[in-house]
Protein backbone atom coordinates (compact mmCIF):
# COMPACT_ATOMS: atom_id res chain seq x y z
CA UNK A 1 0.00 0.00 0.00
CA UNK A 2 1.37 2.64 -0.58
CA UNK A 3 -0.83 5.64 0.71
CA UNK A 4 -3.76 5.57 2.79
CA UNK A 5 -6.70 8.42 2.82
CA UNK A 6 -8.57 9.20 6.15
CA UNK A 7 -11.06 11.54 7.37
CA UNK A 8 -9.70 14.40 10.47
CA UNK A 9 -11.11 12.61 13.36
CA UNK A 10 -11.05 9.46 11.91
CA UNK A 11 -8.69 6.84 14.52
CA UNK A 12 -6.57 4.68 13.30
CA UNK A 13 -4.61 2.26 14.64
CA UNK A 14 -0.88 2.99 13.78
CA UNK A 15 0.81 -0.58 14.46
CA UNK A 16 -1.70 -2.23 11.44
CA UNK A 17 -0.58 0.36 9.16
CA UNK A 18 2.26 -0.74 7.19
CA UNK A 19 5.38 1.34 6.76
CA UNK A 20 6.73 2.07 3.19
CA UNK A 21 10.35 1.66 2.53
CA UNK A 22 12.12 5.08 2.26
CA UNK A 23 12.41 4.91 -1.26
CA UNK A 24 9.01 3.99 -1.95
CA UNK A 25 7.73 6.44 0.71
CA UNK A 26 10.03 9.20 -1.20
CA UNK A 27 7.93 8.19 -4.71
CA UNK A 28 4.83 8.04 -2.83
CA UNK A 29 4.71 11.57 -1.38
CA UNK A 30 6.62 13.13 -3.81
CA UNK A 31 3.97 12.15 -6.06
CA UNK A 32 1.26 13.24 -4.34
CA UNK A 33 3.21 16.62 -4.16
CA UNK A 34 3.74 16.96 -7.78
CA UNK A 35 -0.50 16.27 -7.63
CA UNK A 36 -1.16 19.32 -5.83
CA UNK A 37 -1.35 18.26 -2.40
CA UNK A 38 0.06 20.59 0.33
CA UNK A 39 1.68 19.30 3.79
CA UNK A 40 -0.79 19.80 6.97
CA UNK A 41 0.48 17.58 9.62
CA UNK A 42 5.05 15.81 9.56
CA UNK A 43 6.05 14.73 12.37
CA UNK A 44 8.37 11.65 14.10
CA UNK A 45 7.48 9.33 16.04
CA UNK A 46 10.72 7.19 18.63
CA UNK A 47 9.72 3.87 18.35
CA UNK A 48 12.71 2.90 20.72
CA UNK A 49 15.81 3.88 18.82
CA UNK A 50 14.18 4.47 15.61
CA UNK A 51 12.07 7.08 14.03
CA UNK A 52 8.81 6.59 11.98
CA UNK A 53 7.87 9.48 9.77
CA UNK A 54 4.16 10.26 9.24
CA UNK A 55 3.10 13.00 6.66
CA UNK A 56 -0.52 14.12 6.30
CA UNK A 57 -1.26 16.00 2.85
CA UNK A 58 -4.12 17.20 1.56
CA UNK A 59 -5.94 17.64 -1.93
CA UNK A 60 -8.43 20.42 -3.20
CA UNK A 61 -11.76 19.46 -3.18
CA UNK A 62 -10.93 15.87 -1.94
CA UNK A 63 -12.15 16.50 1.97
CA UNK A 64 -9.06 13.66 3.07
CA UNK A 65 -6.00 13.81 4.45
CA UNK A 66 -3.77 10.91 2.60
CA UNK A 67 -1.01 9.46 5.13
CA UNK A 68 2.42 8.08 4.38
CA UNK A 69 4.99 6.73 6.93
CA UNK A 70 8.24 5.15 6.66
CA UNK A 71 10.96 3.50 9.56
CA UNK A 72 14.20 5.39 9.84
CA UNK A 73 16.55 2.83 11.31
CA UNK A 74 18.81 4.09 13.89
CA UNK A 75 22.10 1.81 13.03
CA UNK A 76 22.11 3.48 9.79
CA UNK A 77 22.94 7.45 8.96
CA UNK A 78 19.08 9.18 8.89
CA UNK A 79 18.74 10.99 6.02
CA UNK A 80 16.61 11.31 2.78
CA UNK A 81 16.28 12.87 -0.59
CA UNK A 82 14.35 16.56 0.53
CA UNK A 83 11.17 17.08 -0.74
CA UNK A 84 11.47 20.67 -0.41
CA UNK A 85 14.39 20.45 -3.13
CA UNK A 86 12.09 21.66 -5.57
CA UNK A 87 8.59 21.31 -3.64
CA UNK A 88 8.83 24.50 -1.39
CA UNK A 89 5.67 24.33 0.71
CA UNK A 90 7.83 21.31 2.70
CA UNK A 91 10.57 23.74 3.14
CA UNK A 92 10.03 24.56 6.96
CA UNK A 93 8.36 21.19 7.67
CA UNK A 94 11.61 19.54 7.05
CA UNK A 95 13.57 22.12 9.18
CA UNK A 96 11.77 21.03 12.00
CA UNK A 97 11.99 17.10 11.39
CA UNK A 98 15.47 17.44 11.39
CA UNK A 99 15.30 19.99 14.34
CA UNK A 100 13.40 17.11 16.41
CA UNK A 101 14.44 14.13 15.05
CA UNK A 102 18.08 14.64 13.36
CA UNK A 103 16.50 12.86 10.43
CA UNK A 104 18.72 15.11 7.26
CA UNK A 105 17.42 16.07 4.45
CA UNK A 106 19.52 16.01 1.62
CA UNK A 107 20.04 18.89 -1.06
CA UNK A 108 17.59 20.99 1.57
CA UNK A 109 18.07 24.44 0.15
CA UNK A 110 17.50 26.16 3.24
CA UNK A 111 18.01 24.09 6.31
CA UNK A 112 17.55 26.50 9.40
CA UNK A 113 16.30 26.36 12.62
CA UNK A 114 13.10 26.25 13.53
CA UNK A 115 12.56 26.83 17.57
CA UNK A 116 15.97 25.90 19.27
CA UNK A 117 18.32 28.93 17.31
CA UNK A 118 20.73 29.32 20.05
CA UNK A 119 21.51 25.36 20.16
CA UNK A 120 21.21 24.75 16.61
CA UNK A 121 23.98 22.58 15.16
CA UNK A 122 24.92 21.10 11.54
CA UNK A 123 28.13 19.27 10.79
CA UNK A 124 28.97 20.93 14.32
CA UNK A 125 28.71 24.58 13.48
CA UNK A 126 25.82 27.15 14.59
CA UNK A 127 23.41 28.54 11.83
CA UNK A 128 24.47 31.49 9.83
CA UNK A 129 22.10 33.97 8.57
CA UNK A 130 21.55 34.29 5.00
CA UNK A 131 23.28 37.47 3.48
CA UNK A 132 23.23 39.55 0.21
CA UNK A 133 26.01 40.49 -1.11
CA UNK A 134 26.59 43.69 -3.11
CA UNK A 135 27.72 47.66 -3.07
CA UNK A 136 25.68 49.77 -0.94
CA UNK A 137 23.52 46.76 0.97
CA UNK A 138 23.29 46.72 4.18
CA UNK A 139 21.88 44.69 7.00
CA UNK A 140 19.13 45.92 9.83
CA UNK A 141 18.78 43.51 12.29
CA UNK A 142 15.22 44.09 14.96
CA UNK A 143 14.56 41.71 18.13
CA UNK A 144 14.43 39.75 19.55
CA UNK A 145 13.78 42.41 22.67
CA UNK A 146 11.47 44.91 20.80
CA UNK A 147 10.37 48.96 22.28
CA UNK A 148 6.85 47.97 22.19
CA UNK A 149 5.00 45.39 24.40
CA UNK A 150 5.27 42.51 22.14
CA UNK A 151 6.45 39.09 22.38
CA UNK A 152 10.00 38.07 21.24
CA UNK A 153 11.26 37.20 17.58
CA UNK A 154 14.40 38.95 15.18
CA UNK A 155 14.08 40.30 12.02
CA UNK A 156 17.33 40.25 9.90
CA UNK A 157 16.91 42.49 6.15
CA UNK A 158 18.69 42.80 4.11
CA UNK A 159 18.38 46.15 2.39
CA UNK A 160 19.94 48.59 -0.96
CA UNK A 161 18.47 51.91 0.76
CA UNK A 162 15.25 51.96 2.66
CA UNK A 163 14.31 48.76 -0.06
CA UNK A 164 13.92 45.28 1.46
CA UNK A 165 15.42 42.87 -0.67
CA UNK A 166 15.85 39.91 2.14
CA UNK A 167 13.50 39.48 5.04
CA UNK A 168 15.12 36.25 7.75
CA UNK A 169 12.56 35.20 10.21
CA UNK A 170 14.21 34.28 13.37
CA UNK A 171 11.74 32.37 16.15
CA UNK A 172 11.56 30.35 18.95
CA UNK A 173 12.58 32.27 21.92
CA UNK A 174 9.06 31.30 23.84
CA UNK A 175 9.53 27.80 22.85
CA UNK A 176 8.39 26.19 26.28
CA UNK A 177 7.86 22.84 25.15
CA UNK A 178 4.16 22.18 25.25
CA UNK A 179 4.13 19.07 23.13
CA UNK A 180 6.35 17.49 25.57
CA UNK A 181 4.60 18.43 28.63
CA UNK A 182 0.84 17.39 27.36
CA UNK A 183 1.32 13.56 26.92
CA UNK A 184 0.86 12.11 31.34
CA UNK A 185 -0.47 14.95 32.89
CA UNK A 186 -3.85 15.17 33.87
CA UNK A 187 -7.39 16.55 31.49
CA UNK A 188 -7.19 19.55 33.35
CA UNK A 189 -3.68 19.91 33.52
CA UNK A 190 -3.51 19.59 29.88
CA UNK A 191 -6.46 21.68 28.81
CA UNK A 192 -4.58 24.60 30.76
CA UNK A 193 -1.41 23.70 28.40
CA UNK A 194 -3.64 24.04 25.30
CA UNK A 195 -5.41 26.89 26.10
CA UNK A 196 -1.83 28.64 26.70
CA UNK A 197 -0.39 27.58 22.63
CA UNK A 198 -1.64 30.69 22.00
CA UNK A 199 -3.95 33.34 23.98
CA UNK A 200 -5.87 34.74 21.49
CA UNK A 201 -6.84 31.25 19.85
CA UNK A 202 -8.09 29.84 23.24
CA UNK A 203 -11.09 28.47 21.44
CA UNK A 204 -9.67 27.14 18.55
CA UNK A 205 -6.77 25.08 19.79
CA UNK A 206 -8.90 24.09 22.80
CA UNK A 207 -12.18 22.53 19.91
CA UNK A 208 -8.94 21.00 18.22
CA UNK A 209 -7.62 19.07 20.93
CA UNK A 210 -10.91 18.04 22.81
CA UNK A 211 -12.02 16.84 19.42
CA UNK A 212 -8.79 14.44 18.64
CA UNK A 213 -9.96 13.37 22.38
CA UNK A 214 -13.46 12.78 21.80
CA UNK A 215 -12.62 11.07 18.51
CA UNK A 216 -10.04 8.42 19.94
CA UNK A 217 -13.02 7.92 22.62
CA UNK A 218 -15.75 6.94 19.90
CA UNK A 219 -17.70 10.08 21.62
CA UNK A 220 -19.60 12.29 19.41
CA UNK A 221 -20.85 15.57 21.42
CA UNK A 222 -24.14 16.78 20.97
CA UNK A 223 -25.79 18.94 18.27
CA UNK A 224 -25.84 21.36 21.05
CA UNK A 225 -22.86 21.75 22.19
CA UNK A 226 -21.46 21.47 18.67
CA UNK A 227 -24.11 24.46 18.11
CA UNK A 228 -22.02 26.33 20.94
CA UNK A 229 -18.56 25.32 19.88
CA UNK A 230 -19.41 27.43 16.71
CA UNK A 231 -20.19 29.99 18.60
CA UNK A 232 -17.53 30.39 20.63
CA UNK A 233 -15.42 30.07 17.33
CA UNK A 234 -16.83 32.85 15.59
CA UNK A 235 -16.60 35.56 18.97
CA UNK A 236 -12.89 34.80 18.72
CA UNK A 237 -13.04 35.43 14.93
CA UNK A 238 -15.22 38.42 15.14
CA UNK A 239 -12.72 40.15 18.48
CA UNK A 240 -9.50 39.17 16.97
CA UNK A 241 -10.17 40.37 13.41
CA UNK A 242 -10.90 43.79 15.19
CA UNK A 243 -7.87 43.57 17.17
CA UNK A 244 -5.83 43.22 13.97
CA UNK A 245 -8.15 46.25 12.07
CA UNK A 246 -7.18 48.48 14.93
CA UNK A 247 -3.58 47.74 14.81
CA UNK A 248 -3.56 48.23 11.04
CA UNK A 249 -5.64 51.66 11.42
CA UNK A 250 -2.73 51.86 14.28
CA UNK A 251 0.43 51.88 12.21
CA UNK A 252 -1.10 54.02 9.55
CA UNK A 253 -2.03 56.68 12.32
CA UNK A 254 -5.74 56.81 11.46
CA UNK A 255 -6.29 57.49 15.63
CA UNK A 256 -10.25 57.53 15.00
CA UNK A 257 -11.02 54.00 13.35
CA UNK A 258 -8.07 52.49 15.75
CA UNK A 259 -9.65 53.67 19.07
CA UNK A 260 -13.21 52.20 17.64
CA UNK A 261 -12.21 48.89 16.06
CA UNK A 262 -10.56 48.40 19.75
CA UNK A 263 -14.18 49.88 21.54
CA UNK A 264 -16.01 47.44 19.78
CA UNK A 265 -13.69 44.22 20.38
CA UNK A 266 -14.30 45.19 23.88
CA UNK A 267 -18.14 44.59 23.53
CA UNK A 268 -17.47 41.17 22.03
CA UNK A 269 -14.89 39.76 24.45
CA UNK A 270 -16.89 41.02 27.32
CA UNK A 271 -19.77 39.14 25.44
CA UNK A 272 -17.52 36.20 25.66
CA UNK A 273 -16.75 36.81 29.68
CA UNK A 274 -20.72 37.01 30.25
CA UNK A 275 -21.01 33.28 28.55
CA UNK A 276 -17.81 31.55 30.40
CA UNK A 277 -16.27 34.14 32.76
CA UNK A 278 -13.28 34.58 30.66
CA UNK A 279 -12.80 36.89 28.02
CA UNK A 280 -10.59 34.92 25.94
CA UNK A 281 -13.18 31.97 26.00
CA UNK A 282 -10.53 29.94 28.97
CA UNK A 283 -12.40 26.95 30.59
CA UNK A 284 -15.20 27.03 27.67
CA UNK A 285 -14.71 24.06 25.63
CA UNK A 286 -13.92 21.26 27.52
CA UNK A 287 -13.65 17.18 26.28
CA UNK A 288 -17.45 16.08 25.62
CA UNK A 289 -19.01 19.40 24.70
CA UNK A 290 -19.09 22.70 26.50
CA UNK A 291 -18.79 23.66 30.05
CA UNK A 292 -20.80 26.41 30.08
CA UNK A 293 -23.96 26.43 27.64
CA UNK A 294 -26.20 29.56 26.39
CA UNK A 295 -29.32 30.01 28.64
CA UNK A 296 -32.19 32.31 27.37
CA UNK A 297 -31.14 35.54 29.00
CA UNK A 298 -27.51 34.70 27.75
CA UNK A 299 -28.91 34.37 23.69
CA UNK A 300 -30.99 37.15 23.88
CA UNK A 301 -28.09 39.14 25.51
CA UNK A 302 -25.68 37.96 22.67
CA UNK A 303 -28.24 38.80 19.82
CA UNK A 304 -28.36 42.45 21.62
CA UNK A 305 -24.52 42.79 22.27
CA UNK A 306 -23.65 41.68 17.83
CA UNK A 307 -26.65 44.09 16.85
CA UNK A 308 -24.77 47.37 18.48
CA UNK A 309 -21.72 45.79 17.35
CA UNK A 310 -22.83 45.06 13.67
CA UNK A 311 -24.33 48.74 13.43
CA UNK A 312 -20.88 50.06 15.22
CA UNK A 313 -18.43 48.44 13.20
CA UNK A 314 -20.58 49.67 9.77
CA UNK A 315 -19.72 53.14 10.60
CA UNK A 316 -16.02 52.65 11.67
CA UNK A 317 -15.72 49.90 8.48
CA UNK A 318 -16.80 53.11 6.04
CA UNK A 319 -14.73 55.51 7.34
CA UNK A 320 -11.53 53.44 7.19
CA UNK A 321 -11.98 51.55 4.11
CA UNK A 322 -13.01 54.91 2.10
CA UNK A 323 -10.90 57.70 3.48
CA UNK A 324 -7.88 57.70 0.17
CA UNK A 325 -5.04 58.26 2.81
CA UNK A 326 -5.90 54.95 4.77
CA UNK A 327 -6.35 53.18 1.34
CA UNK A 328 -3.14 54.91 -0.05
CA UNK A 329 -1.47 53.36 2.94
CA UNK A 330 -2.79 49.79 2.25
CA UNK A 331 -3.10 49.51 -1.65
CA UNK A 332 0.04 47.98 -3.39
CA UNK A 333 1.87 47.73 -0.12
CA UNK A 334 3.25 44.18 1.08
CA UNK A 335 1.90 42.02 -1.76
CA UNK A 336 1.81 38.34 -1.72
CA UNK A 337 0.72 36.81 -5.27
CA UNK A 338 -1.17 33.73 -5.90
CA UNK A 339 1.74 31.80 -7.08
CA UNK A 340 3.70 32.64 -4.02
CA UNK A 341 0.80 31.72 -1.48
CA UNK A 342 0.56 28.20 -3.17
CA UNK A 343 4.39 27.48 -3.39
CA UNK A 344 4.61 28.83 0.47
CA UNK A 345 1.92 26.83 0.95
CA UNK A 346 -0.30 29.59 3.49
CA UNK A 347 -3.31 28.96 5.32
CA UNK A 348 -6.32 30.55 6.65
CA UNK A 349 -6.91 34.49 5.49
CA UNK A 350 -3.52 34.87 4.40
CA UNK A 351 -3.78 32.72 1.76
CA UNK A 352 -7.29 33.45 0.91
CA UNK A 353 -6.42 37.75 0.60
CA UNK A 354 -4.07 36.63 -2.36
CA UNK A 355 -6.92 34.65 -3.82
CA UNK A 356 -6.35 30.44 -2.69
CA UNK A 357 -9.03 29.39 -1.39
CA UNK A 358 -8.29 27.07 2.07
CA UNK A 359 -10.98 26.76 4.60
CA UNK A 360 -11.16 24.07 7.16
CA UNK A 361 -14.87 25.19 7.98
CA UNK A 362 -15.53 24.35 3.89
CA UNK A 363 -12.79 22.25 2.83
CA UNK A 364 -13.36 19.92 6.45
CA UNK A 365 -16.49 20.81 7.53
CA UNK A 366 -16.54 19.81 11.28
CA UNK A 367 -18.55 20.15 14.13
CA UNK A 368 -21.59 22.25 13.43
CA UNK A 369 -20.35 23.66 10.16
CA UNK A 370 -21.18 20.06 8.76
CA UNK A 371 -24.77 21.34 9.16
CA UNK A 372 -24.58 24.73 9.16
CA UNK A 373 -22.10 26.30 6.24
CA UNK A 374 -20.51 29.66 6.57
CA UNK A 375 -18.75 31.32 3.18
CA UNK A 376 -15.38 30.83 2.75
CA UNK A 377 -14.43 34.59 1.09
CA UNK A 378 -11.26 35.32 -1.22
CA UNK A 379 -9.90 38.41 -2.84
CA UNK A 380 -6.89 38.04 -5.26
CA UNK A 381 -4.89 41.20 -4.45
CA UNK A 382 -2.90 39.54 -1.78
CA UNK A 383 -1.92 43.15 -0.18
CA UNK A 384 -2.31 44.81 3.05
CA UNK A 385 -5.63 46.27 1.78
CA UNK A 386 -6.92 42.82 1.30
CA UNK A 387 -6.11 40.99 4.11
CA UNK A 388 -7.72 44.02 6.14
CA UNK A 389 -11.04 44.11 4.05
CA UNK A 390 -11.32 40.56 3.87
CA UNK A 391 -10.93 40.54 7.96
CA UNK A 392 -13.79 43.22 7.73
CA UNK A 393 -15.95 40.95 5.82
CA UNK A 394 -15.08 38.10 7.62
CA UNK A 395 -16.81 39.56 10.82
CA UNK A 396 -20.19 40.11 8.58
CA UNK A 397 -20.11 36.87 7.82
CA UNK A 398 -19.28 35.60 11.36
CA UNK A 399 -22.23 37.67 12.87
CA UNK A 400 -24.58 37.07 10.56
CA UNK A 401 -23.63 33.01 10.96
CA UNK A 402 -23.72 33.47 15.26
CA UNK A 403 -27.60 35.15 14.36
CA UNK A 404 -28.71 32.00 12.69
CA UNK A 405 -27.15 29.46 15.57
CA UNK A 406 -28.83 31.51 18.17
CA UNK A 407 -32.16 31.71 16.23
CA UNK A 408 -31.76 27.70 15.74
CA UNK A 409 -30.25 26.08 18.47
CA UNK A 410 -30.76 22.45 19.24
CA UNK A 411 -32.52 21.62 22.49
CA UNK A 412 -30.33 21.14 25.41
CA UNK A 413 -29.56 17.69 26.14
CA UNK A 414 -27.90 15.83 29.58
CA UNK A 415 -23.88 15.66 29.18
CA UNK A 416 -22.35 12.14 28.02
CA UNK A 417 -19.58 11.14 29.68
CA UNK A 418 -16.37 10.30 27.60
CA UNK A 419 -14.85 6.40 27.63
CA UNK A 420 -11.49 5.32 27.48
CA UNK A 421 -9.14 6.22 24.18
CA UNK A 422 -8.27 3.54 21.96
CA UNK A 423 -5.18 2.10 22.17
CA UNK A 424 -2.06 2.35 20.24
CA UNK A 425 -4.61 5.41 17.89
CA UNK A 426 -3.75 8.39 16.28
CA UNK A 427 -6.50 11.01 15.18
CA UNK A 428 -5.63 14.27 13.07
CA UNK A 429 -8.10 17.29 14.34
CA UNK A 430 -8.38 20.12 12.20
CA UNK A 431 -10.02 23.51 13.02
CA UNK A 432 -10.10 27.32 11.59
CA UNK A 433 -8.72 29.41 13.85
CA UNK A 434 -8.64 33.08 12.94
CA UNK A 435 -5.16 32.79 11.37
CA UNK A 436 -5.97 29.52 9.78
CA UNK A 437 -5.29 26.00 9.62
CA UNK A 438 -4.52 24.88 13.33
CA UNK A 439 -3.91 21.12 13.33
CA UNK A 440 -3.70 18.62 16.26
CA UNK A 441 -2.61 15.35 16.02
CA UNK A 442 -2.88 13.16 19.00
CA UNK A 443 -1.27 9.74 19.55
CA UNK A 444 -1.85 6.96 22.28
CA UNK A 445 0.08 4.57 23.76
CA UNK A 446 -1.25 0.63 24.69
CA UNK A 447 -2.57 1.94 27.59
CA UNK A 448 -4.86 3.79 26.02
CA UNK A 449 -2.88 6.95 27.47
CA UNK A 450 -1.58 10.14 25.57
CA UNK A 451 1.86 8.88 23.90
CA UNK A 452 2.46 11.95 22.21
CA UNK A 453 0.58 15.30 20.83
CA UNK A 454 1.86 16.99 17.50
CA UNK A 455 0.49 20.61 17.31
CA UNK A 456 0.79 22.85 14.46
CA UNK A 457 -0.49 26.74 14.43
CA UNK A 458 -1.43 28.57 11.01
CA UNK A 459 1.45 30.90 11.88
CA UNK A 460 3.42 27.72 11.37
CA UNK A 461 3.19 28.59 7.78
CA UNK A 462 2.42 32.28 7.47
CA UNK A 463 5.77 33.48 9.33
CA UNK A 464 7.19 33.06 5.88
CA UNK A 465 4.49 34.76 3.92
CA UNK A 466 5.35 37.94 6.27
CA UNK A 467 9.27 37.74 4.85
CA UNK A 468 7.85 37.44 0.75
CA UNK A 469 5.36 40.27 1.19
CA UNK A 470 8.04 42.86 2.31
CA UNK A 471 10.06 42.38 -1.04
CA UNK A 472 10.44 45.05 -2.75
CA UNK A 473 8.54 47.25 -0.30
CA UNK A 474 10.64 50.27 2.18
CA UNK A 475 11.71 48.92 5.74
CA UNK A 476 9.20 51.23 7.09
CA UNK A 477 6.30 49.54 5.54
CA UNK A 478 7.42 46.23 7.87
CA UNK A 479 5.33 46.81 10.52
CA UNK A 480 1.65 47.42 8.96
CA UNK A 481 2.65 44.72 6.63
CA UNK A 482 3.46 42.52 9.90
CA UNK A 483 0.24 43.68 11.92
CA UNK A 484 -1.78 43.02 8.36
CA UNK A 485 -0.46 38.88 8.86
CA UNK A 486 -0.91 39.19 12.96
CA UNK A 487 0.79 35.95 13.41
CA UNK A 488 1.42 34.20 16.67
CA UNK A 489 5.16 34.03 18.24
CA UNK A 490 3.96 31.83 20.85
CA UNK A 491 2.00 29.87 18.50
CA UNK A 492 4.83 29.34 16.09
CA UNK A 493 7.27 28.32 19.22
CA UNK A 494 4.55 26.02 21.55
Amino acid sequence: MSRRAMRILESVDYEREPSLSVDEWLSSTRQLLIEGARPVCVFGQRINEDNRVWIALTRPGTGALWLTNTMFAAERRQSYAAFSYDIACMNYFECELYEETGIEPDRHSWLRPVRTAEAWRRDGKPYDFYQVRGDEVHEVGVGPVHAGIIEPGHFRFQCHGEEVLHLEIQLGYQHRGIEKLLPGRHQAQQLVLVESIAGDSVIAHATAFCSAIEALAGFTPSLRAQAVRGIAAELERIAMHLSTLSGIATDIGFALPAAAFGGVRTAVINLTARICGSRFGRGWIIPGGVRFDLDRELTENARRVLAGVLKEFSEIEALFFHASSSLARLEETGTVTSEQAHAAGLVGLAARASGVARDVRTEFPYGIYRYSSIPSLTLDSGDVYARAKLRSLEIRSSIQFIFEQLENLPALKPKGSIGPLAKNAFTISLVEGHRGEVVHAVLTNSDGRLAQVKIKDPSFHNWHGLALAVRENGISDFPLCNKSFDLSYAGHDL
